[in-house]
């Protein structure tokens, strides 16, 4: 029985481990690496297995870093079966499609700009197209439901179980029987934390032998989310005050919605002017939000009490969803008093760029961050206090305030991931992954009760 780990290891993007055992091979993620050019240049490396030889590939959630290389497993000659919640079904599906969209894109602005300067050398192609994401799709199988166990094959057995991070997403529990050996493996996903808007809280893991988990923040505490809130509002009226707008950068998965949630109860509740314009520009958000809609099974009490009022939690008589690129385009003409919501959060693509463009010099401004930022993004480069950016090949100087505000992150903080490992009783082995390799160090002094390993990518280990 062996774990293989070819994909966040000491980063926080990429996810992808492997499990060899019961002679089946379980890829757990299959994510895209995000980032500098460095990181990007690693998704189109070899996987670090043969795609052939993979049996089986569980889908822990549709965040693109633990989603996005599926099209190029599948191209590359995966012929198995992939096994994710009917939510994350469905949101991987529009983010893969977006996905291959913009490196569409991508491909021929940069081929255009060569061929403008006379550069012949061969044509730049994306990693994969719309149609290896269509041809992906047909192997997507069975659906998971939370807390029931379902037969992988002879001897590998999954339950999903609700991580609470976005709709649909899950900590996957393998229990492997081999050579009359049994062993019970959980793999995290991505967590969040608990009393957050629209999605339940995460189910507490089982006792098990070995842990895999994530630690982004495995180094730091979140602030509560009344303050949190006191402080959005806050910021949004100031701003509004001296005639300036607000951008955020923002996931189109969860973080958008959540939102659209807050600022809705801050206009009801009289703590927002009640006229203030919300733009949701993004497609993909839009898309999600519907799709949020379908999905009731995930969502808390509170949100479902919302619901059964007649009221759509994400909807209000200001806000604005923008899906066309004229409308989106019109936006960059008003010069102060709104918000302004669009992906992607790290923002390295999409439309939130030509918004940075237009506002980051503008002293009236704010740009509010709301989650987390890795290394290497336009975002981690603005947070870090950059003095000009370059965007679209122009250098834009940074005179707008710049607010961070994390209670929003839809990732645990320490004391969560620690409360949650605690439940997984006195795990042989704890595997660390997806978190910053400056963090894991930290996090892995704070654990009790178990070894630590933190893997370096490809790295193999035997669960003995």
């Amino acid at each position: 029985m062996k774990l293989e780990f070819h994909g966040a290891d000491q980063n926080v993007t990429g996810s992808c481990h492997l499990l060899v055992a019961a002679g089946k091979k379980i890829l757990i993620d299959c994510g895209l690496y995000q980032g500098g050019r460095e990181m990007k240049e690693e998704n189109a490396e070899p996987f670090g297995f043969d795609p052939a030889s993979i049996d089986y590939l569980l889908l822990t959630h549709a965040h693109l870093d633990h989603c996005g290389r599926i099209p190029l497993l599948v191209k590359k000659g995966f012929t198995g079966e992939i096994i994710t919640t009917s939510a994350s079904c469905e949101l991987a599906r529009l983010v893969l499609l977006d996905s291959a969209s913009l490196q569409e894109s991508e491909a021929r602005y940069k081929n255009k700009k060569a061929s403008r300067r006379g550069n012949k050398k061969e044509e730049i192609e994306p990693l994969y197209n719309t149609v290896d994401v269509l041809e992906c799709f047909g192997f997507f199988g069975r659906s998971a439901k939370y807390n029931k166990p379902l037969a992988i094959s002879d001897g590998i057995q999954a339950t999903f179980i609700d991580a609470g991070h976005i709709l649909g997403s899950a900590s996957i529990v393998l229990e492997v029987e081999e050579k009359k050996q049994k062993r019970k493996i959980i793999f995290s996903g991505d967590l969040g934390y608990s009393n957050r808007a629209i999605i339940k809280d995460p189910t507490q893991p089982p006792k098990v032998d070995f842990v895999v988990m994530e630690t982004t923040y495995g180094d730091r505490l979140h602030k509560t989310l009344e303050p949190t809130l006191e402080e959005f509002y806050q910021t949004i009226n100031s701003t509004i005050g001296r005639g300036g707008n607000i951008i955020i950068p923002s996931f189109a998965l969860e973080r958008a919605q959540e939102l659209l949630y807050y600022l809705r109860e801050g206009i009801e509740n009289g703590l927002l002017p009640h006229y203030l314009p919300v733009f949701l520009d993004s497609p993909m958000a839009i898309s999600a939000t519907q799709i949020f809609q379908r999905h009731p099974e995930c969502f808390d009490k509170e949100t479902c009490e919302v619901f059964k009022s007649n009221t759509d939690p994400f909807k209000f008589p200001s806000v604005h969803f923008t899906r066309e690129t004229s409308e989106s385009m019109a936006i960059n003409n008003i010069s102060g008093g709104a918000v302004i919501i669009a992906g992607s959060g790290m923002c390295t693509g999409g439309r939130i760029k030509h918004h940075l463009r237009h506002n980051l010099w503008g002293r009236n401004n704010t740009i509010v961050f709301v989650g987390f930022a890795a290394y290497g993004t336009l975002a981690r480069r603005i947070v870090d206090g950059a003095k000009k950016v370059k965007i679209f090949g122009e250098d834009i100087p940074v005179k707008a305030s710049i607010l961070t505000i994390g209670g929003f992150s839809a990732h645990a903080d320490q004391a969560e991931l620690l409360a949650w490992h605690q439940q997984t009783g006195n795990p042989k082995t704890t595997f660390l992954v997806h978190g910053d390799r400056d963090v894991m160090p930290v996090f892995a002094k704070k654990l009790k009760n178990t070894h630590v390993e933190i893997p370096e990518l490809h790295q193999t280990y035997t669960l003995e």
